[in-house]
């Protein structure tokens, strides 16, 4: 429990009201109680929250409203994100080797990490300091894992995976396995060996079944700050930049370089060997298939620039109403032929 001075204080925000105001909970508006927290991060939102029992509303700044205490904040979901850690605390782990984990004489763990029951991790790994791994994670042998990181249960990371710090692989996700790579022998399929490995950079989330493969030879890479979504498939030696947004069901074939900040919306799917440059805006249930310039928006199966893609749909749903004419026209023409 704090008060609504306190928060204001930590958020450092500007409190309107009483500053003395307790603060038990935190609900939306149409479930808050006396004693919550809600947010209100437009007009629309304050209304309910203002008809709403909450003892405290977190507004937009300058924002105004009798009858309530106000944290006004600069940006209201930034704030909302940092009550969501302080009021639903994530819970903790206490370092150490469960008894049923199988872990290498050979591997280096801090003491201050946390290995849950049933995990594997073989030799020469290092795990950094407060990282928690979850049950029945298998750390390959030669991987390195950094500080403060959470692999959730049934994760894999093959050999030779590197992870940076402050990282989170969600349950059941495969980070190092082979990539597709095969060459016909004029009689099958031949394998290509896929030697490479992984190296995920600091602060990077990846959700829940996502498949990461092993480079052919050298790494795949994914950059600091990126956010994949559950469901993606990243191939051997793809490099993504920093803060990249990889939405559900992406797939991105082998060695495609993603710059800085893209964003690929759910079920894209990018070719091999292109480039995407930085602040790159792709579409759901786009097909990529050629290198995208900086900054721009594109759309569609095959993808194109949103602009274009938008006026062909536009023609495309003028297409029932212009044969309708057109068989009008060939009918009048066909009439006067008969004169």
């Amino acid at each position: 429990m704090l008060t609504a001075g306190e928060l204001a204080e930590r958020l450092q925000g500007e409190i309107t009201g009483d500053p003395r105001t307790q603060i038990t909970g935190l609900r939306p508006a149409n479930h808050a109680q006396a004693g919550d927290l809600t947010f209100a991060e437009n007009e629309k939102y304050l209304a309910a929250a203002a008809a709403s029992p909450a003892s405290v509303i977190l507004v937009p700044g300058q924002t105004a409203l009798e009858g309530k205490t106000l944290v006004r904040v600069k940006n209201v979901r930034v704030a909302l994100a940092d009550c969501l850690e302080l009021f639903f605390p994530e819970r903790r782990y206490e370092p150490g080797v469960h008894p049923t984990a199988t872990v290498s004489p050979g591997a280096k763990i801090d003491p201050t990490a946390h290995v849950g029951p049933h995990c594997i991790v073989e030799d020469e790994v290092s795990i950094g300091a407060g990282t928690t791994l979850l049950g029945q994670v298998f750390v390959g042998a030669g991987s390195r894992i950094g500080d403060h990181c959470r692999i959730f249960a049934n994760t894999t990371l093959y050999h030779g995976t590197v992870i940076g710090s402050g990282v989170r692989i969600h349950a059941g996700t495969v980070i190092g396995s082979d990539g597709y790579g095969y060459v016909f022998d004029g009689a099958r399929h031949k394998k290509i060996p896929q030697v490479g490995h992984v190296v995920i950079e600091d602060d990077v989330e990846i959700g829940s079944n996502v498949s990461i493969d092993r480079g052919a030879i050298g790494p795949t890479t994914i950059g600091k700050g990126t956010k994949i979504d559950n469901l993606v498939q990243i191939a051997h030696n793809v490099s993504t930049g920093q803060n990249c947004l990889i939405i559900s069901q992406t797939g991105i074939a082998g060695s495609s370089r993603l710059g800085n900040f893209v964003t690929l919306a759910g079920q894209v799917g990018i070719a091999g060997h292109l480039t995407i440059d930085d602040q790159v805006v792709i579409a759901a249930k786009s097909g990529v298939m050629h290198n995208i310039p900086a900054g721009e928006k594109w759309m569609g199966a095959p993808a194109q620039p949103d602009k274009q893609t938008k006026r062909q749909m536009l023609a495309v749903q003028q297409l029932p109403e212009l044969i309708k004419r057109v068989r009008a026209l060939e009918k009048r023409l066909a009439e006067r032929a008969e004169d």
